[in-house]
């Protein structure tokens, strides 16, 4: 009997595709693959995705394992190259790189490249974290124009960070700042990040980013997937493997964080911090057994976690199947009993656990 396991739902992640097609028809897509692709499974997910038409992803070993994986299409290293000596491996693999800082173009520069590579200049209009200031983007933009090591389509780009919340005006700040710059260049331009998909229309132009929303769940605050139309993707799922009665005043679990008030049922499940499951989730952070949602009490162990199911529950038993998240109990509902975001949930999902791809709706 297997326990912990993530349930990878192929047919909605396609269809999430094409929901952000539907929603940007005008835009080509990059399918955001970077931390496994949100813990999914990286190549997988790629060999899934045949209507993006680029992959993106954070770092050079993640771009390989793609490529070995026998995935052709444009991948985009989005954190760039780190050191001169990537840049052969960049040309080998027909990798593409953002570039947002001097160090980087001064190796494209210096480097004695057999062909060009394609580059996206990144701009910084507010994230303040990677990319050039826009002070700097005429002399970087001319120099890579210039170089014999860059394609001459030299793509531009930016980064929004309060996207998600659409009553906040800086976005719109962004986009103007990065669209007065850009003005008069005739390249491809990609600003749209999955909340910029969803909550900025104007942010579309050429490439839409889409990491979060490929998976079902929903960049917006205080919004999940299916206000957008979207299908979740993964469901983590596990058995019950013992059923507990307490007593009035018995306390449960690491600490005896919960006391019991009155004498109740607990189902014992298979699930906890080693399978990725957030430590911190509050007293009844909701599961789903059988159709019915039950709170979680004492403390989220490595292994195992408690369950109120109540003292009438005896139609539990042993082996019944626990959903922790997915279509019945949105993933961001069980991030914000854990005071957290739905991409480190999805991102923490531990080796441990199986995975199941299924192609059936």
């Amino acid at each position: 009997m297997r326990l912990a396991t993530a349930e990878i739902n192929i047919p909605a992640l396609r269809y999430n595709l094409a929901r952000v097609k539907e929603i940007a028809p005008s835009s080509k897509v990059m399918a955001v693959l970077k931390a496994n692709a949100y813990g999914h499974g990286l190549v997988k997910i790629a060999q899934c995705l045949s209507d993006a038409d680029a992959f993106a992803v954070a770092r050079i070993d993640e771009a390989l394992a793609l490529r070995a994986g026998g995935l052709t299409k444009p991948i985009i290293l989005l954190e760039g190259f780190f050191d001169p000596s990537d840049l052969p491996i960049l040309l080998a693999n027909n990798f593409e790189t953002v570039v947002h800082d001097e160090s980087q173009l001064l190796a494209i520069e210096q480097s004695n490249l057999e062909m060009p590579i394609s580059v996206w200049l990144k701009v910084d209009t507010g994230m303040h974290r990677l990319g050039i200031e826009p002070e700097q983007f005429d002399d970087f933009y001319q120099r890579l124009k210039q170089c014999p090591n860059v394609k001459p389509a030299v793509n531009l780009m930016t980064h929004f960070p309060c996207a998600d919340d659409v009553s906040n005006d800086f976005t719109q700040v962004q986009i103007d700042v990065f669209a007065s710059l850009v003005s008069d260049r005739r390249e491809a331009l990609c600003l749209a990040n999955s909340a910029g998909v969803i909550g900025w229309p104007d942010a579309h132009f050429d490439w839409v980013r889409s990491g979060l929303m490929l998976y079902g769940v929903s960049p917006m605050l205080d919004q999940v997937g299916v206000d957008h139309q979207l299908k979740p993707v993964m469901r983590l799922k596990t058995r019950v493997i013992a059923i507990k009665q307490v007593n009035v005043g018995d306390r449960v679990g690491y600490g005896g964080r919960w006391q019991c008030q009155k004498a109740t049922i607990l189902a014992v499940v298979a699930m906890g911090y080693g399978d990725g499951y957030p430590r911190h989730a509050r007293q009844g952070t909701p599961v789903v057994i059988k159709g019915k949602r039950y709170g979680i009490v004492g403390s989220v162990s490595m292994d195992m976690i408690s369950v109120d199911v109540g003292e009438n529950a005896a139609h539990i038993q042993v082996g019944d199947e626990v959903e922790m998240w997915g279509p019945t109990l949105p993933v961001e509902e069980v991030a914000s009993c854990a005071d957290t975001i739905p991409y480190e949930l999805l991102c923490n999902v531990t080796p441990r656990v199986s995975y199941e791809y299924c192609n059936d709706e």
